[in-house]
């Protein structure tokens, strides 16, 4: 797949650019869109923060990414779009912009190129997987243990999950079928390379809920990324699925009993998408707002507080240490050569065509 080549170059960062779409004429409040947790944080300190210390721009938290499509969906048929700047996954930004709720991006006019004059859309390179989307960070689901509750043979397979007789207690799952069933298929025999051949199919999607059936009564369902880590720190679960950024969070700045294991991680995209559909005014400020935030410095000034790969190519030389606790973040990025040996890669175009269907399959499964 030809996302590999690219994450696996991308850690971290550069300078600024400063073109403006200031002509008088921009919002002077936005509301930005994104995940809660660390996650926020560390938007808020490498981007918003500074952004509004040069513009004096007014910045509005919403934490509803989960729900962005369903929620631009809705404020799209009402003719009444509130958000400016909404932080996605790749595969939902590939449906938002195919169904016309998401805005298309002239990459080399509309983002800064690399602090070399390199291109943005060279320096983006192959993570531009869609004209609406702006990739912002190259992260991992992956799962994090108890290490004082696994006995003396912690776990090194991903299918340790299913696996309640060597794990008992409850684990933590997200509330969706994205990831669950790529992993309950792997654990269930399908070979790697035709995990989403199978998934195709009626046949696959009822082998994946099987497997998931056998380890049902013993998950608790998350919906935010900031449950898993919560769960863990509370010793309510013995294992659990996250962001990687989440568990090093849990894991070395609140120095909680939890190891990561780096095995069949998901590497995914996330980044931005303007919604259609706004003012000039606000669009002028979202499109002024993007230019800052995206340019080689400011992805890779993000990696001073989460352990996640900035998109750019440019941005990876500049990836230093953590700004509170001062460690290296290059070996804790889902990218680094030693947690990457067997990770899965995410097929977010799969998931454009097939998240509805499944997901009303997943969830009416979840309800019996």
């Amino acid at each position: 797949m030809k996302l590999t080549k690219t994450l696996l170059a991308s850690t971290a960062l550069t300078v600024v650019a400063g073109m403006t779409f200031a002509d008088g004429h921009m919002a002077n409040e936005m509301t930005i869109v994104s995940w809660g947790g660390a996650y926020s944080n560390s938007q808020q300190q490498a981007y918003h923060n500074p952004y509004s210390e040069k513009t004096g721009v007014k910045i509005i938290n919403d934490e509803s990414s989960a729900e962005a499509v369903a929620k631009l969906r809705a404020m799209n048929e009402a003719g009444n779009v509130t958000w400016d700047v909404v932080d996605v996954v790749a595969a939902d930004a590939i449906r938002l912009c195919d169904e016309g709720l998401a805005m298309e991006i002239d990459f080399d006019e509309q983002l800064a190129p690399a602090p070399d004059g390199t291109s943005a859309s060279d320096d983006f390179g192959d993570l531009l997987v869609s004209d609406c989307f702006i990739p912002q960070i190259v992260y991992s689901t992956t799962f994090g243990y108890r290490t004082d509750m696994v006995g003396d043979t912690p776990p090194t397979s991903v299918c340790a999950v299913f696996d309640t007789d060597a794990y008992p207690g409850k684990r933590a799952l997200e509330k969706r079928p994205i990831n669950n069933m790529e992993w309950a298929l792997l654990c269930d025999g399908v070979a790697k390379d035709e995990v989403y051949d199978v998934l195709e199919t009626d046949e696959g999607q009822q082998q994946a809920l099987d497997k998931l059936a056998t380890i049902k009564d013993d998950v608790i369902w998350w919906s935010a990324g900031a449950d898993t880590p919560q769960l863990l720190a509370d010793g309510e679960v013995v294992m659990g699925s996250t962001y990687n950024g989440r568990l090093f969070s849990v894991i070395e700045e609140q120095n909680q009993p939890v190891a990561m294991l780096w095995d069949a991680q998901v590497f995914d995209l996330d980044g931005w998408i303007i919604p259609a559909g706004l003012s000039d005014e606000r669009k002028a400020r979202a499109l002024d707002y993007i230019y800052f935030a995206t340019d080689t410095q400011r992805l890779a000034d993000q990696a001073k507080w989460i352990s996640y790969g900035p998109a750019r190519a440019s941005s990876a030389p500049l990836v230093g240490q953590h700004a509170d606790l001062g460690i290296d973040m290059a070996p804790h990025m889902p990218t680094d050569p030693e947690n990457a040996k067997n990770t899965f890669l995410y097929n977010y175009e799969f998931w454009a065509d097939y998240r509805d269907d499944i997901d009303a399959k997943f969830q009416a499964w979840l309800a019996q």
